[in-house]
Parts: C-alpha cells; structure tokens; sequence
C-alpha cells in the first residue's frame, strides 16, 4: 500500500478537492496535524464523519407541498429554489444544492479513507476480525448513501438518460483532479455492489448504545428498500421490506394515537424530541444535520389551507388525521409542522455563536411499510398492498377505527377499473401527508414526472413540468470549472 492512503488529507474533498472547514471541526485540521490510521479504533471513529452534515430538507421548498410564505426571512437562494432557478450562492451556505454536494463528497472521502487502509491493518483472528469487517461494511453502506443520495439529485430519475454523478472509489491523491460524471445507470450500479457487500458484513453488536447513528442492519435494510422502489425492481424491494418488518410490521410504525405523543402535542420541542428519539424503533438510522429548515421563521412553507386540506382528505370520514398536529404558525399565511427540534451547537463553551442543526431521520419504519405498499400494489399482490396501509391507519386515525378496503378506495376515489391506479392514489397520499417537509416528496415528484405549480408574490403562478430538465439540480459552478465535470442541461 502506498503511504499516502494511510494519511488523512483533510483539505481536500471528493470533486474539487475543497473542505468547508467552518461547517465541520473534525475535518479543521492542519495539514501538519495528521492522524494516522494505524487501528482499527480510528478507522471506526473517522467513520463518524462519513454521515454527510447536509440536509436534504431544502428540497421542499421546490415541491407542491409548499407555497409563496409571507413574512419569513429568504435568501436569494430559497428564491431560486422556489422558482427551480440554479443557485448561485458559494458551497458554504447550508440548505443549499451546493453544499449538500461538498458536504456529501466530504463524508464520501471519509469512508474511502478508511476503506483503503482497512485490509493493511494489524487484526488478531475472532472478534478483531468481526470488528474489522463491520467497519468495512459501514464504510460501503455510507458510501453507497452518499452517492445514491447526490445522483437523485443532481441526475434526473433511474431509467432516465443523461449524466448522474462521479462515484468516488479511492482516496484522493492530486491536488486537483478531474473527474467523469457516471450515467445514472452506471452510478446506480455502483451503489448496488457498495450496498449488497455492506449488507452482506454490517454487523450491529459494536455500536454499543449509539447504534441508531449508525449504518445498522435495520438501517441498510431500509436503505435497500428505498433503493429497489427507485430502481422500479419491486420484487426486491418487497424482498428487503419483508426482512425488516418481519411479521409484526406495526412495530415499526410510531402510535401518534398514543398518549405519548398527544401529551406533546402542544409542544414544538417536547413532540419532535419523542418523534426523533433513538429509543423508538421506527426511527432506523439518524443523522446530525447542519441546517435551519427546522426553524419556523425560514423560507417557505405549505399554506394554512393548503395544509388542512391535505390532512382533511381522507378515506375515513368522521375520524381524525393525527399527523395534522402539531402545527404551529410559520410566516403570516404558513404552517410549520414540528418534527424536528431546533437544536444549536456553540462553538466553546461561553461563544455566542455556533451552528444551528437537528437530528434527521434519514431511514424510518413507516417508509419502509409505505415502500412495500406500493412494490405490491405494482406487483399485483392488492391484499398485501390493503393490509400495510391497514397498520398505518390504525396508528394515525382517532376518533374511531379505521378500516382499509379496496371498495372503499374505489368510491373515494370514483375509480371502478384500474385497482392498480386507485392503490397507488392512496399510497402516494399517505406518502405526502406522512413524509411532510421531511425530505423526501422532491422524489416522488421525480419518480412519477408530477408537475409542480408554485405562486409567487405577485399573485402570478410558474410551472415545473413533469419531464422539465431542471429536476436535476445543477452541478455546482466549482465542480464544473475546476473539476471538469459536464454541467446539467437547461
């Protein structure tokens, strides 16, 4: 092995070689401060900065789920986010396209570190040697996240032509490189070998008490779940879903009908801390976030009427949508849904400043029943499809009991031919309304090719097409000018 893969180069990041030093401490350090990587306790410490500090929340604010929101502070940014515009702000602004891309290609760098010291070093036989492969496996799984996360998007969808992203495989070695953007299937490729082989190694019994914040098994099944639905291979999907929720699904679904969660409901720190908490086994893998999308008084929201609507529409007339609440008011016109606490890092102990972060949920119990739901619906297996949607109900509704029935899905929704259509009607209902402002309806919206109609201040309206080419957010300018990389068609 060469010396160099056994030095941690901190300065550099996986595309144009940069580091945002101001967002990450760790990664702060000296050129002539390095560590060497000579056991197996640094490789898995190093690891914890393979989890990429950006939010993808930022997203929302480009889908339907949101509207033009009086009195809230907007960068220029949230603007050009909100208007499907290409940003133009520097990679150290967070909640934006550009630093979730050097972030994310940071913590990639991070896992290809250890990854490429891992086989040179000293390991006794037994449980050194079960520890080592866990690390390993560790280090493909936040690999193949990262990668898998930035391809969606900056590429268009799986299936789609056109460029996804670099997958980044080796340490970096050159100063300045340049790299090949991948297409979206060669990239989706990559991301399958990284995740089967961490799949096949991952191993929970070394996380102690922080396993949640980590690439667990319950966290890589939930990764391959979300991974064969984009990839359209239901049978896999279901495969994967199947193997985590076992047969007692309902225990990875979070009772908002609880008393736990309606005694804090009142409240917009107690309910997202009882939401978020690793104590509750429908929270699968958590992450710590630099960002304000947590903040009520930021960017954009979904409109008071709008958001009672949303919530108000429903098979189950008379009963109540527990997710609705808590909602407390965002801007003049706006709601905010809690599921985040507002949370702030002083950067010494007696500084007035910091970074504003939370703790996101980036794989969940409840996505993983909502991805087997719509794999068997596509697969033609309805009962099954009915019976997932079934468990979820009974954890959201109050007010009575809710009962799921294709007959009833057919009259709500005036639909007496296609039960394929009317299931996937209702899963994508269920998706939206329980996914809200969480990161994850931008890809819905760019699986099935929904349009988005946004308004603007001026009362007028603009039109994101199903098909329209900025989906896939463009490559940061820095990338493209130093990194050679293709810049996104317009």
């Amino acid at each position: 092995m060469k010396d160099l893969k056994t030095i941690l180069r901190f300065k550099k990041i996986g595309i144009v070689l940069l580091l945002l030093s101001s967002c990450n401490a760790f990664l702060d350090e000296d050129p002539d401060n390095r560590v060497t990587l000579d056991n197996l306790d640094k490789a898995a410490q190093l690891l914890t900065n393979a989890y990429s500090i950006a939010s993808p929340n930022f997203t929302d604010w480009m889908t339907d789920n949101v509207q033009f929101t009086q009195g809230t502070n907007k960068r220029l940014s949230h603007q050009q986010m909100y208007s499907w515009q290409d940003v133009t702000t520097g990679p150290t602004e967070q909640d934006t396209p550009n630093f979730y891309w050097f972030q994310t290609y940071s913590a990639i760098s991070h896992a290809n570190e250890v990854l490429a010291i891992l086989d040179d070093l000293p390991v006794m036989e037994g449980e050194d040697q079960a520890r080592k492969d866990a690390i390993e496996a560790e280090a493909l799984l936040t690999r193949a996240y990262g990668h898998f996360m930035l391809v969606n998007m900056f590429g268009q969808h799986f299936g789609e032509s056109g460029d996804g992203v670099p997958y980044i495989k080796e340490p970096e070695t050159t100063f300045l490189g340049t790299y090949e953007r991948k297409s979206v299937r060669r990239v989706y490729d990559d991301i399958e070998d990284d995740l089967l082989d961490g799949l096949e190694k991952v191993d929970d019994s070394f996380y102690s008490n922080s396993g949640k914040y980590h690439f667990n098994r319950n966290a890589a099944l939930a990764f391959a779940s979300r991974f064969y639905l984009f990839k359209r291979d239901f049978v896999r999907c279901k495969q994967y879903s199947d193997e985590l929720l076992g047969s007692n699904p309902g225990a990875f679904v979070r009772d908002l009908t609880s008393q736990q969660f309606q005694l804090a409901s009142s409240s917009v720190t107690e309910y997202p801390r009882q939401y978020t908490s690793p104590e509750l086994a429908a929270n699968l893998l958590l992450i710590r976030k630099i960002s304000l999308t947590q903040r009520p008084d930021f960017a954009y929201g979904p409109e008071s009427n709008f958001y009672s609507a949303l919530f108000g529409t429903s098979i189950f007339g008379g009963l109540t949508d527990e997710r609705e609440n808590p909602a407390f008011v965002k801007g003049l016109n706006a709601v905010f849904p809690a599921r985040y606490e507002s949370l702030f890092e002083r950067s010494s102990l007696n500084s007035s400043v910091g970074f504003p972060y939370y703790i996101h949920m980036a794989f969940t119990g409840e996505e993983v029943l909502l991805n087997r739901a719509e794999a068997n619906a596509f697969l033609g297996n309805l009962d099954e499809s009915i019976a997932d949607l079934q468990v979820l109900s009974e954890k959201r509704f109050s007010g009575g009991t809710p009962t799921v029935t294709l007959q009833d899905l057919r009259d709500f929704y005036n639909d007496t031919d296609d039960v394929n259509n009317v299931l996937s009607y209702i899963i994508f209902l269920e998706r939206r309304k329980e996914f809200i402002m969480q990161g994850l309806r931008w890809f819905d919206i760019k699986r099935y090719f929904l349009p988005v109609v946004h308004d603007l201040e001026d009362g007028s309206t603009i039109l994101l097409e199903g098909d329209d080419l900025r989906k896939a957010l463009q490559i940061p300018t820095s990338a493209i000018e130093v990194g050679g990389l293709e810049p996104n068609p317009r």
